[in-house]
């Protein structure tokens, strides 16, 4: 098979090995002999490893594995054996620790001597900027962050300076108001502080309008969660895009503080926006306006829909778009470390099918599942079988990388009769998680009442278990089917990539070489780990 994939038409992985030992011609011309330092014992180390008189013999180092990603188009995962084997001793340590607890104002008040409020005040402002950024993005204490927020921006007179009732505003051009905010960077990362007090956030960022203009266009509105629609018109997505956000009343800044709710009510308006869309698009009746549609009433306008298009009638948009950027930090360098801000949202839209052509006519639009049904198509051609139908098979019969007949050897974390939680062979992050379809759907209208309840209970669960092992920020991808794609093999993919402290990304990711240092089997038993002992599918 010339494909480059992972997956064998019969159904399970295939991969490569790196064995290397090598010799390495010396090639310098003179040694530059120095101290490093010394020992205890004052006898000098000297460099003199680093200055060899001839050849290098390696000898026989680590092995490496070679794992062509299932879609190529997203490279090849390199695992090296020795750091592999240390965590597939001890699963449990695929983690990250809990950021420590930081205090300014504490430790300001030891060193100055129980200091009055104004001198701790004064000391913050004289505080160089990128000082300011770290504190805004690692402080734990409530009390820095509002010494922060008063050099941030400005707040309307209030009756108590504890309550802020909102922010400053001052005229510009055009008669528009736009808030006092004195450093731009020290106010964003102050904002998505989770420990930042409630009423501060919803002052400054959370409160409908306090980021903008945006109209609010649609809303789930329950005892259990709160989410509004804004519209994205001036978007850098064609034809605009649309956020759904957790309102300023249901405040959420850890996934540790997401419900199954929430879930469900983000994406019961991605669900809703794209079928009213599409149901204009298709000139059915237009549906109610100034309230939503139930998820029977969603059911059912679905499949008027689908009606419509079996029928041959054809719609200008063919494909749908949906991600999430969960988290956000910022470094004191100013290099922003993520795209969203903390409260939880979503973002969607729809994709046209073709669009027009610089020189005339129209040609193809960009979709990312575009690609994932070039390759299935290319799979099918060369091996007469489905890509997806055996891709599941070799998820559901992995044998483990190593070989190792003694240790968990299963990918899957989650599975129910519509849905597959798994670790992909192939992570292109080192904790990348998927959720796949196991029935044929390949996108959310194809997808019934029950399919749509699986997929949110899904991305759940795939969110508490990275939340369990201290993942702080994940982007979250859609790989989905156009409309007009006959094929019934291609299945909706979601990508999980969590953003890891030292793992920025560099030139071996730029080639979409992707750098492991554990096996898929011991993250999968990792994050099986961190589920509910019992799930409930009715609750979840």
């Amino acid at each position: 098979m010339s494909l480059k994939t992972c997956v064998h038409p019969e159904g399970r992985f295939v991969f490569g090995l790196h064995r290397p030992e090598f010799t390495v011609a010396n090639l310098r011309a003179g040694d530059a002999l120095d101290s490093l330092g010394a020992r205890p014992d004052t006898t000098p180390v000297i460099n003199r490893p680093n200055f060899p008189d001839g050849d290098v013999a390696s000898g026989a180092t680590a092995w490496i594995y070679e794992i062509a990603n299932p879609l190529p188009f997203r490279g090849v995962t390199f695992i090296k054996k020795d750091w592999a084997d240390g965590r597939a001793a001890d699963p449990g340590t695929i983690r990250l620790a809990p950021p420590p607890a930081v205090s300014l104002s504490t430790s300001l008040t030891t060193i100055l001597n129980s200091a009055a409020a104004g001198e701790i005040d004064r000391a913050f402002a004289a505080l160089p900027g990128p000082l300011l950024t770290a504190l805004a993005a690692t402080s734990t204490d409530p009390a820095d962050l509002v010494r922060l927020a008063r050099l941030a921006c400005r707040f309307a007179p209030e009756p108590s300076a504890d309550q802020p009732g909102g922010l400053l505003y001052e005229s510009e051009a055009h008669h528009r108001q736009r808030p006092v905010i004195l450093n731009h960077e020290l106010f964003e990362t102050l904002a998505n502080n989770p420990h930042l007090p409630d009423h501060y956030k919803r002052a400054m960022v959370l409160r409908p309008g306090v980021q903008g203009d945006s109209p609010i266009v649609g809303a789930v509105a329950n005892e259990a969660t709160h989410v509004y629609e804004y519209l994205r018109a001036n978007s850098y997505i064609g034809w605009g895009h649309y956020a759904a956000n957790l309102a300023d009343d249901t405040v959420r800044y850890s996934l540790g503080e997401l419900t199954a709710a929430d879930m469900t009510g983000l994406r019961h308006l991605y669900y809703q926006r794209t079928l009213v869309r599409l149901a204009e698009e298709l000139g059915l009746p237009p549906v109610p306006r100034r309230q939503g549609l139930s998820p029977a009433q969603l059911e059912k306008l679905r499949g008027e829909i689908n009606a419509r298009l079996a029928s041959g009638e054809q719609c200008r948009f063919t494909g749908t778009l949906w991600g999430w950027n969960y988290g956000f930090d910022f470094a004191p360098s100013s290099y922003r470390l993520h795209a969203s801000h903390q409260q939880v949202h979503q973002q969607f839209a729809l994709l046209p099918g073709r669009i027009e052509a610089s020189e005339g006519g129209t040609m193809p639009a960009y979709g990312c599942g575009d690609l994932v049904a070039d390759f299935a198509a290319r799979y099918k051609k060369e091996t007469s079988r489905d890509f997806f139908a055996a891709y599941l098979r070799a998820i559901q019969s992995n044998r483990r990388t190593d070989g190792r007949t003694d240790l968990p050897a299963s990918l899957v974390v989650y599975e129910d009769p519509a849905v597959l939680l798994f670790v992909p062979k192939a992570q292109t992050s080192q904790w990348e998680l998927q959720l796949l379809c196991k029935q044929a759907v390949g996108n959310i209208l194809e997808a019934d009442l029950d399919t749509r309840a699986a997929l949110d209970r899904g991305l759940f669960l795939a969110m508490q278990s990275l939340h369990g092992l201290g993942v702080k920020m994940v982007t979250t991808i859609e790989f989905s089917k156009r409309f007009d794609n006959p094929d019934r093999d291609q299945r909706v993919l979601y990508s999980l990539l969590p953003r890891l402290p030292e793992s920025p990304g560099a030139f071996s990711e730029a080639q979409l070489r992707w750098i492991n240092g554990h096996y898929p089997e011991e993250f999968a038993e990792a994050c099986r780990r961190q589920l509910p002992r019992r799930i409930d599918h009715g609750n979840l």
